[in-house]
């Protein structure tokens, strides 16, 4: 059953969850192990974040330094076929611009369809570490909504080459949104236009970036409607878990948090408080959005599965 057919058919608020691919060379365990402990609140699907290459220097034998080419996490493909066939849970593989070229990424949308894998989340991905503003590689894309054309001409049958097939089963994808905006959109009024544009070539539903304020998400929802977006918007809720998200999470992923969780979490003299404070918030947000209706709440786990756990716990 695809992501779009469990929202839909769900009685309640649906759960889901994101895992992230282990570093190159390590056991898949740490995976298993994560879905093992939140499989009791029957999760519709897991995401399985992708990471693009990056650049870097190596020491050659004559004392120089040599740029190449590395993918810390790979595997997303192998990743999200083993879910499925272990658990029997819709796994979702992240398609991203960053770090592919076109040809690459129809190298895997190619073993996605043979693995019986259907269900995507298109995102552009991040820009390269070394990078000041987002640069797709020459055979790239700029924007996400590249990689949906070529998504939905791979469905139709169209493969680059010009050649043609019968695809039988299409894939079906969601997108990503931004409560309080991109951080690279002028406002929000364009970012909305982008999201609309998104939906408008095919996009089934809407996941939210990171929120910690509910009004924002309950907001951006009305701006959708108001836009003429009429998929669900599943929000994404991530548990705060260290001191030092205080000043990284705002910084990386632009976005506000409300001040009296700053205040609590500022507070913390130790991680071990921070977790606390992590799942009582995040355990309040997931009930207000529960209660309110919304069709799914998607828990970003990364480094978090244990406080994911309590708050679905408490929730669910």
């Amino acid at each position: 059953m695809k992501v779009i057919e469990h929202i839909k058919n769900s009685k309640s608020t649906a759960f889901s969850f994101e895992v992230l691919p282990p570093l190159k060379g390590n056991s898949i365990a740490s995976v298993y192990a994560t879905i093992d402990k939140l499989r009791e609140f029957d999760p519709k699907y897991i995401n399985i974040t992708t990471h693009r290459s990056e650049y870097v220097y190596k020491d050659t034998d004559d004392g120089l330094f040599k740029r190449v080419i590395t993918r810390n996490r790979p595997g997303t493909v192998a990743i999200a076929a083993a879910i499925q066939s272990r658990y029997g849970i819709t796994a979702v593989p992240h398609i991203i611009c960053s770090g592919f070229s076109k040809y690459e990424i129809e190298y895997s949308l190619i073993d996605l369809n043979f693995l019986g894998i259907y269900d995507l989340l298109i995102l552009r991905g991040d820009k390269a570490k070394h990078e000041q503003y987002f640069t797709p590689l020459p055979d790239g894309y700029s924007h996400a909504i590249e990689l949906q054309q070529q998504v939905n001409l791979f469905n139709q049958g169209y493969f680059l080459d010009g050649s043609k097939t019968t695809i039988t089963t299409p894939f079906s994808y969601g997108v990503a949104g931004y409560p309080e905006k991109h951080d690279e959109a002028p406002n929000m009024e364009q970012d909305m236009m982008r999201l609309k544009a998104k939906v408008d070539a095919g996009a089934e539903y809407v996941v939210t970036q990171m929120f910690f304020d509910n009004a924002k998400y309950f907001a951006f929802v009305d701006k959708c409607r108001e836009a003429g977006i009429t998929v669900p918007i599943i929000p994404g809720i991530k548990p705060i878990n260290l001191v030092n998200q205080l000043t990284v999470l705002p910084k990386v992923f632009h976005v506000d948090l409300p001040e009296a969780l700053a205040v609590e979490l500022g507070k913390c003299k130790d991680n071990k408080q921070a977790v606390e404070v992590g799942v009582e918030w995040g355990t309040m947000q997931a009930r207000e959005l529960k209660a309110q209706g919304v069709p799914s709440i998607h828990f970003y786990s990364m480094m978090a599965t244990d406080s994911v756990y309590r708050i679905a716990k408490a929730v669910y």
